[in-house]
């Protein structure tokens, strides 16, 4: 499965487009995060939140935020006009967390299209959240032999 999580420093103002052929909202912007020695320099990545996502992106983060954020990784194929192909990493954001102090609040978004197309359409589906059943009674008779209460 392909899943990424990020903390990250937006460092480009999110802009907001919409598909031409669904008027699906679209928030495009640049985060940079720390490379994994200190002295690895910064890596700046495309990040791309879809649908109602998008326009909570737009209008509550903005350059200079730091976040966290839970997505999957693309890889796109750019044809450079100097005439050969370019790959570029592309985030596609399914939930965002705000560091703001020292408390998170987050924004949870519908499922992102299954295609890296622009023009794709975003689906209306919202993500199930798992919920822990209620634990059930302990049987008198049996000793509870482990530590862990599930």
């Amino acid at each position: 499965m392909n899943s990424i999580i990020l903390l990250a420093d937006i460092v480009q103002e999110p802009q907001l487009r919409y598909t031409s052929d669904t008027q699906t909202a679209i928030a495009e912007m640049r985060i940079e995060f720390s490379g994994l020695r200190p002295e690895d320099p910064p890596t700046k990545l495309k990040a791309v939140g879809w649908g109602n996502l998008a326009q909570e992106i737009q209008a509550n983060y903005h350059e200079g935020d730091r976040v966290i954020l839970e997505g999957r990784l693309t890889m796109n194929t750019i044809e450079r006009p100097e005439g050969f192909k370019e790959k570029q990493a592309e985030l596609t954001i399914q939930k965002i967390y705000s560091l703001d102090g020292g408390s998170i609040s987050s924004s949870v978004t519908a499922a992102a299209p299954a295609v890296s197309a622009p023009s794709a359409p975003a689906a209306a589906a919202a993500p199930k959240r798992a919920t822990k059943a209620p634990a059930a009674p302990a049987l008198e008779s049996q000793p509870e032999l482990d530590d862990i209460p599930f």
